[in-house]
């Protein structure tokens, strides 16, 4: 693989994880395959919300469709992508409260960076 590569995988992953919806669905599925209503359920949100960020994370390469007779099951793509998730959680961040605005309001330029 070259940079190029490494760098899409990384901003597609990145860009799946900066939605906490997503975050939440990626940390189920991680845990155990689940199906929409379930994992709707789980990130509180409507079905259909969820089911445009499957979407998202079914384009991004992170999740699988698997159909089960009337019903879709979904997993993560691979295995790895679990393991990944974890080492992720075991990162401590440590940030300056003065540097990592939360709210729009609170940034300068009118973005939050974290």
């Amino acid at each position: 693989m070259d940079t190029l590569t490494h760098h899409s995988v990384l901003a597609r992953f990145g860009y799946a994880l900066s939605d906490p919806v997503r975050s939440r669905v990626l940390l189920a599925l991680r845990d155990a395959p689940s199906y929409p209503g379930e994992l709707a359920e789980l990130a509180g949100v409507s079905k259909q919300r969820l089911s445009n960020h499957l979407t998202c994370l079914r384009g991004c390469g992170l999740v699988v469709a698997v159909p089960e007779g009337r019903r879709v099951r979904y997993e993560l793509a691979d295995r790895k992508l679990g393991e990944a998730l974890t080492a992720l959680l075991d990162v401590v961040a440590v940030s300056k409260p003065e540097c990592c605005c939360t709210t729009k309001e609170n940034h300068t330029d009118g973005k939050a960076c974290c």
